[in-house]
């Protein structure tokens, strides 16, 4: 197969996971919900990530002719239906983990209220506004400014707490750099219950490196806190009022984890030139969190092997060639990795017997479809850019276009 039809067909067959699994009952509170990931242990639940990984795919699946606009717009408009009416929510924020039949939190996992999920299926709903406009776009705005963003504040720390607590309130931080760049771009801009600008100047920028490449890591270093913001946040030709240019910040570390691959200091089998990628994945034992350095101080983390497409996939818009070519060794050396959605979640051959992941995960089928897209076309961002509270988040932050872009 080709690099093209490749490419074509792990995005064709990411978005047949997001259409076909989900619930389609137009009688069921959850309609419109989609699986967390797929598996006979997992038929009951789904993730609102997930969901807005999937609005934002409806989008693509209609440009790229997979389905007509009139089916994208019915399961749009009657996912977000679901969410203004019928998903469990304290303050506007979702719970992370749904019951896919009737929409209230997953009675089997321990589960909050979630900031950064709440977030991720905003940006696939914010998206959907931009691309339909009319309805859809006045269901988005009902539920975004019912969201009270301060209820998630730490004023004391000037942080974003992670979860919440009806009883005792708020815990944990984002404290640090990672996947949750467009909280504060959608905090700041509401126009009910915004959080004051300050905010984005409270988590912490640590800077390290590894070989030649100085960036800012999350805490583990895995590959998926650089992509998350990017999927629908155009950073690309920005600098933000620190003179931060995330995007590049993002090339260089993916850049940092094919030379950790190629250099492989523990000797891993599954870790070489062409087979690179650690990322918040399923592994041999469940679900895991492998990352590359430069680590945060204190973070200790135990790489077991396990390599996951969507990591060298969900970076394609900063790492073309290099992503391309993973992808391609992936499909022709590894072929219990190709299945019914595309690549499956994850493999390891440090493991007896070697390893290959049956299944795939909603938010790693969404990553590796929206940046294959942003790739092609710039489809995504060029929506979610246009969105007037996108617009306004990005200056009141201070986001400004670099005096030279190189886009090569």
């Amino acid at each position: 197969m080709t690099f093209n039809n490749l490419i074509e067909e792990e995005a064709k067959r990411s978005f047949r996971f997001f259409y076909d699994e989900a619930n389609t009952d137009p009688d069921s509170p959850g309609y419109g919900l989609i699986l967390d990931k797929t598996g006979e242990d997992s038929k009951e639940v789904a993730s609102i990530a997930s969901v807005g990984f999937g609005l934002t795919a409806l989008i693509i699946g209609i440009e790229r002719n997979w389905i007509t606009k009139e089916q994208g717009y019915e399961r749009t408009k009657g996912t977000l239906i679901t969410f203004r009416n019928n998903v469990e929510h304290v303050g506007g924020f979702f719970y992370h983990f749904l019951n896919m039949k009737t929409a209230k939190k997953y009675e089997h996992y321990h589960d909050c209220p979630s900031i950064i999920d709440t977030t991720l299926f905003l940006n696939g709903a914010i998206t959907s506004a931009e691309y339909f406009g009319g309805e859809i776009a006045e269901i988005v705005d009902e539920i975004y400014e019912r969201i009270d963003w301060t209820m998630y504040y730490d004023e004391d720390n000037n942080w974003f707490y992670m979860g919440y607590n009806e009883d005792t309130g708020g815990f944990g931080h984002w404290n640090m750099y990672a996947e949750q760049m467009t909280q504060y771009i959608l905090g700041v801009a509401s126009p009910t219950h915004p959080v004051p600008e300050k905010i984005y100047d409270g988590f912490e920028r640590e800077k390290g490196s590894y070989g030649e490449y100085e960036f800012y890591n999350s805490p583990g270093g895995q590959l998926f806190t650089h992509q998350f913001s990017h999927a629908w946040f155009q950073f690309r030709g920005l600098k933000d009022k620190d003179g931060i240019d995330w995007y590049d910040n993002s090339v260089k570390a993916t850049l940092a984890q094919k030379q950790y691959a190629c250099d492989n200091p523990d000797g891993l089998k599954t870790l070489h030139e062409k087979s690179w990628g650690l990322t918040a994945c399923e592994g041999p034992q469940g679900y895991c969190g492998p990352g590359a350095p430069p680590y945060h101080e204190n973070v200790k983390v135990k790489n077991d092997g396990t390599v996951a497409p969507a990591a060298a996939g969900g970076s394609i818009v900063f790492t073309p060639g290099e992503s391309i070519e993973a992808l391609h060794y992936f499909y022709e050396n590894h072929p219990k990795l190709w299945g019914k959605y595309g690549f499956n979640d994850a493999y390891n051959l440090d493991v007896n017997p070697e390893w290959y992941a049956k299944r795939v995960i909603g938010i790693d089928k969404g990553i590796t479809l929206l940046m294959i897209e942003n790739h092609r076309s710039g489809l995504v961002w060029e929506l979610f850019m246009k969105n007037k509270h996108v617009k306004k988040g990005k200056d009141l932050l201070g986001f400004k276009k670099a005096e030279k872009v190189d886009f090569s």
